[in-house]
């Protein structure tokens, strides 16, 4: 499974040479306390209702709390076929730690 840190991830944003998907896994009242810019939340418990409505194909980076829930949603999306898709490892609370100290955490 392919994983990034935050700096990596940041770096690549910041870059703008590739539109990543950034895919929250999260639930919507984490999601409301903090949420790195642009990501897109669909909860854990949703991926498998809106999996075929997903780029297959699409650079996606898979983000939730500290990187557990995420890398099983990786391997959830391998397993149905997505090429392309990529762990953030430690979450936001690590963006809020590496990256971003002024976002809240919990």
């Amino acid at each position: 499974m392919q994983q990034i840190t935050v700096k990596d991830l940041k770096h690549l944003l910041d870059n703008g040479q590739s539109e990543p998907l950034l895919l929250d896994v999260r639930e919507p009242w984490e999601f409301d306390i903090c949420r790195i810019e642009g990501s897109r939340l669909i909860p854990m418990r949703q991926i498998h209702t809106i999996v075929e409505q997903l780029n297959h194909d699409q650079h996606t980076i898979v983000i939730c709390h500290h990187g557990v829930r995420s890398r099983q949603v990786c391997s959830y999306l391998m397993q149905m076929g997505f090429n392309n898709v990529v762990n953030l490892i430690g979450g936001v609370q690590a963006w809020a730690h590496e990256v971003d100290p002024r976002m809240p955490t919990y």
